[in-house]
């Protein structure tokens, strides 16, 4: 839901750049416009200004503008939020607006636009508009190009938005625990002809990740790799919302990348070419096919396929702890242990202790008691059962006579008779040899050779 409010009233005088205005002048600010749910909104249409094709923003929204003399004036809120990063478990972050990451920012190529930046926060901070043309001092380098702004204070960003193409905002200030609470959002500069690099469909979402120990509330802003929740648009599977396309239509995909380390994106039943980066439009003779796009720190990149293959198509990080939640980075592997005897031992002092892990890592159909506001290790159900998959997994639903603007979820897919993978329910004998790998006797060490022995870390770090 989207609500309008006032954030100067009762909050004294305000900064826009370096100097100090009146209420009578702080009244003029555009009104600072929040959002309070977690579900993809509809996309924006422009109600004035030049024309564009919008974007829908994977949990998110785009954040409204007003036209004052020529100019697009935005009013961004820095500010702590409350984001459910799934149903069950919910986190106290910073962000813009009501949310974080914050709203998607949309203007035109050539568009002079005018963002007043309130800070909510105890700490000063400044915003960058990462990957921007721009003068100097609208970097938001605090320190370098400006003061920070200070509590309470508002500073007035000011440019043209010189190129078209996939950008990101997010603060120079304080940036190890400002962007690891979540501060962040997405900027997209259309083209002048709305005809440009037009697609049917058009996504946009930022990746994040978190450390929030199980039954806190609060990230762990100090952690450079050992995260536990990594997120689309700081949401976890299944709170993350499919991308619903028709059948044929062309689809763009834009993914920015604000962690702490690459992720190699990876999209089942189609291949797709890399059409942008936040350097700007790739040229089409130097794309080629793909169904993954790894994506390093920093880095936008947007990607291009035809929805031609009707179903519920996998998107997710093919890292795989990044399709995890919470708990699961640093449980010991028991493959192949036999734990009979000291199940037997700790029944006794606890009856309903179960064995985990002795015939491989699937959790799905367990039910074990979680500590308060925390997620499952691998969750989500799907039309077969459990999914085993969280964190940073979604699906592109493809259909048949899905309306333009229609982004609903249609439920899960009816595969047509015999197009589904099933059991062999015949005769043994009617079925393929199976090859044996080679005896493996004769691939034992010979006299004089060295067998290496590896031992597996418990941990997660370095990825």
């Amino acid at each position: 839901m989207v609500s309008r409010r006032n954030f100067i009233n009762g909050a004294g005088a305000v900064a826009i750049g370096a100097g100090l205005v009146s209420r009578v002048g702080a009244a003029s600010l555009p009104e600072a416009v929040t959002m309070d749910g977690a579900a993809t909104q509809p996309p924006l249409s422009p109600p004035n200004g030049r024309p564009y094709n919008p974007v829908v923003t994977l949990n998110g929204w785009t954040l409204p503008w007003r036209m004052k003399n020529g100019v697009k004036e935005f009013h961004l809120v820095a500010e702590p939020v409350v984001r459910e990063i799934a149903p069950g478990m919910k986190a106290n972050l910073w962000g813009y607006n009501g949310q974080s990451p914050g709203p998607t920012i949309e203007v035109v190529e050539g568009d002079r636009v005018r963002i007043f930046v309130t800070n909510k926060l105890p700490e000063h901070t400044s915003v960058h508009w990462h990957g921007q043309r721009l003068p100097n001092g609208m970097d938001g380098v605090t320190g370098l190009t400006q003061p920070g702004i200070q509590p309470g204070k508002t500073f007035v960003y000011e440019f043209i938005a010189k190129r078209p193409g996939t950008f990101m905002y997010h603060p120079h200030a304080d940036e190890m625990t400002q962007m690891a609470m979540g501060m962040m959002g997405f900027w997209i500069t259309h083209p002048k002809d709305p005809g440009q690099h037009r697609v049917d469909r058009d996504f946009c979402f930022l990746l994040n990740a978190y450390d929030i120990d199980p039954g806190s509330y609060t990230p762990k802003t100090s952690t450079m790799l050992d995260f536990n929740l990594w997120t689309f648009n700081s949401r976890a599977f299944p709170g993350i919302d499919p991308m619903v396309c028709n059948q044929n239509d062309r689809v763009r995909i834009r993914v920015g990348n604000l962690t702490m380390t690459n992720h190699p994106i990876h999209l089942h039943g189609h291949e797709f070419v890399v059409t942008g980066t936040d350097g700007g439009w790739t040229p089409p003779g130097s794309r080629w096919p793909e169904v993954t796009a790894d994506i390093a720190v920093g880095q936008m990149r947007a990607i291009e396929f035809d929805a031609n293959e009707l179903g519920d198509w996998a998107f997710h990080c093919h890292k795989a702890h990044h399709t995890m939640n919470a708990m699961g980075h640093d449980v010991p592997t028991m493959i192949g242990v036999d734990q009979r005897d000291v199940l037997s031992k700790i029944n006794k002092l606890v009856p309903d202790y179960m064995v985990m892990g002795d015939k491989g890592g699937s959790m799905g159909e367990m039910e074990m008691p979680l500590p308060d506001n925390t997620l499952p290790m691998m969750t989500g159900t799907g039309p077969f059962g459990g999914i085993e998959m969280g964190g940073m997994f979604t699906t592109v639903k493809i259909r048949q006579g899905i309306a333009r603007n229609d982004y609903k979820d249609p439920g899960w897919y009816k595969h047509p008779a015999g197009t589904s993978a099933y059991e062999w329910k015949g005769d043994d004998a009617a079925m393929p040899d199976a090859t044996q790998a080679p005896d493996a006797r004769r691939m034992a060490a010979q006299p004089g050779e060295k067998i290496l022995k590896v031992i597996k870390g418990s941990g997660h770090r370095g990825h």
